[in-house]
């Protein structure tokens, strides 16, 4: 009998504001960002085997399988459980990839989420997002799948509510490395840490949005042509800039005036992960009869 596929929605996210506030003896940085969702994802369908094996069936183009972290989420899940049950996945990629979004977090958190479901694991969602933190700083929220102030490495996260924007999501043509950012010496690393939780996303920043329009003048060029329509700000490492609406029809309407091929889309920011939605009902399948 041949098992079905499931299919599970891996959301983008937006960093609303980053900030540096330190660097540990690791090297890693310690971090005070807000998250939220967005209404976008990429799609990864999971069918389980009983082969053992983990088979990416629509490779992405440049990436080895053993560098993808889809095939490393499954891998990692599977030996931490001895789990002797393999996988068959596809994914419909739409999200950018080096834009800041987070689709690879995103992939390898709902990887590690269908897969508990769909082997049976039960685990809790907080050795999910351990196990994720190993794959990538930002897994961890999407593992829990709620906006939150994330501090530390991005794994300490604090529930929070923002208003549910829409935005303009555009990617001039250049690819940012998050690790060449991180590592650069004019990063700045000692903005000073937030005193509580209640804060206006206005009055913060994204630390390396200016090293990033000074290092990448396609980025500094799309940023000074959208600010004269909405506030707009770089999410993470960037490329990606968001522009802040009040309705899909603003959006929409500065989306059809962008400079020619400037990538781009509209998408409504949500404090709810779209995937956790599709876990409860993709269990509902696996509920005793």
């Amino acid at each position: 009998m041949t098992e079905p596929f499931y299919i599970f929605p891996a959301p983008a996210k937006l960093n609303l504001f980053l900030h540096i506030v330190g660097r540990r003896d690791d090297g890693y940085h310690e971090l005070e960002t807000l998250f939220q969702f967005l209404d976008y994802n990429d799609q990864i369908e999971i069918a389980i085997n009983q082969s053992g094996e983990i088979n990416l069936l629509t490779p992405i183009a440049g990436v080895e399988a053993k560098d993808n972290l889809i095939v490393k989420a499954a891998l990692l899940l599977k030996k931490h459980t001895n789990c002797s049950q393999g996988a068959n996945i596809k994914i419909d990629k739409i999200l950018p990839m080096g834009g800041g979004l987070g689709g690879g977090s995103s992939n390898a958190a709902t990887v590690l989420l269908a897969l508990n479901l769909l082997w049976q694991l039960n685990l809790p969602l907080s050795t999910l997002a351990q196990l994720g933190l190993s794959l990538g700083a930002d897994v961890p929220i999407f593992i829990h799948g709620y906006a939150a102030i994330a501090r530390g490495v991005g794994e300490k996260l604090s529930a929070i509510n923002p208003k549910e924007y829409w935005y303009l999501i555009t990617k001039p043509n250049v690819h940012i490395s998050t690790a060449a950012i991180f590592n650069d010496p004019q990063l700045p690393r000692d903005t000073v840490k937030l005193s509580s939780n209640d804060i206006e996303v206005e009055s913060c920043r994204n630390d390396c949005q200016t090293l990033v329009i000074n290092r990448y003048p396609e980025v500094a060029k799309l940023l000074t042509w959208l600010v004269e329509y909405a506030p707009s700000r770089m999410t993470g490492t960037g490329a990606c800039i968001f522009s802040r609406f009040t309705t899909q029809k603003e959006a929409v309407l500065v989306q059809s005036k962008l400079p020619q091929g400037i990538e781009s889309f509209v998408a409504q920011g949500v404090n709810q992960s779209t995937l956790h939605a599709q876990l409860a009902k993709v269990a509902l399948n696996f509920a005793p009869k």
